[in-house]
């Protein structure tokens, strides 16, 4: 039996959120949990460049975050059960920085990406997980509902893979 993946509801440039409510592709909370997405993706690709299983452990969690972060973005209102940001997360990253920056200290220069694959792609990742900290601004700039934990773990989500980055140029 074949299974196909397909329902053309997007044909027409709308999609639904996880109210169910249809919204064009380009309105503010598909532009951000795209980005996420984006993110996620970069970061697969780290995954796959990296030969330290911590690397690939942290990435892991890190993407399942998105997840969760993504859903939260997907709709107004109150949160579905299990799909929220909590405080822990962003604990979890601040734990994850001060551990790295104890074996690897931040250099205290502008950094220019590149220094191997695993790093380059972190800081892509990083870039885009910036770009969506912007679109989730615009979401809550116009009005709609972002919770405070959402801006802050994607600052400190930026900040983590600055600091994974230059572990994974020495170490990874």
């Amino acid at each position: 039996m074949n299974v196909f993946t397909f329902s053309k509801k997007g044909d027409q440039g709308e999609t639904s959120l996880l109210t169910g409510e249809r919204v064009s592709k380009a309105s503010l909370r598909p532009e951000a949990y795209g980005t996420l997405d984006e993110a996620s993706s970069a970061l697969g690709l780290a995954k796959v460049f990296t030969q330290s299983k911590a690397v690939e452990e942290m990435v892991t969690q890190v993407q399942e975050d998105l997840v969760i972060l993504g859903a939260e973005l997907s709709c107004e209102g109150p949160s579905i059960q299990g799909y929220e940001i909590l405080n822990s997360h962003i604990e979890r990253l601040e734990d994850w920085i001060v551990r790295l920056q104890e074996e690897v200290p931040l250099p205290r220069r502008f950094v220019l990406p590149g220094g191997n694959p695993t790093s380059a792609t972190l800081d892509l990742a990083r870039t885009i997980v910036r770009r969506a900290e912007r679109r989730a601004m615009r979401i809550h700039e116009a009005g709609f509902t972002v919770r405070e934990e959402i801006h802050a773990y994607l600052n400190r989500l930026a900040d983590f893979l600055f600091t994974l980055a230059r572990y994974a140029e020495q170490k990874a």
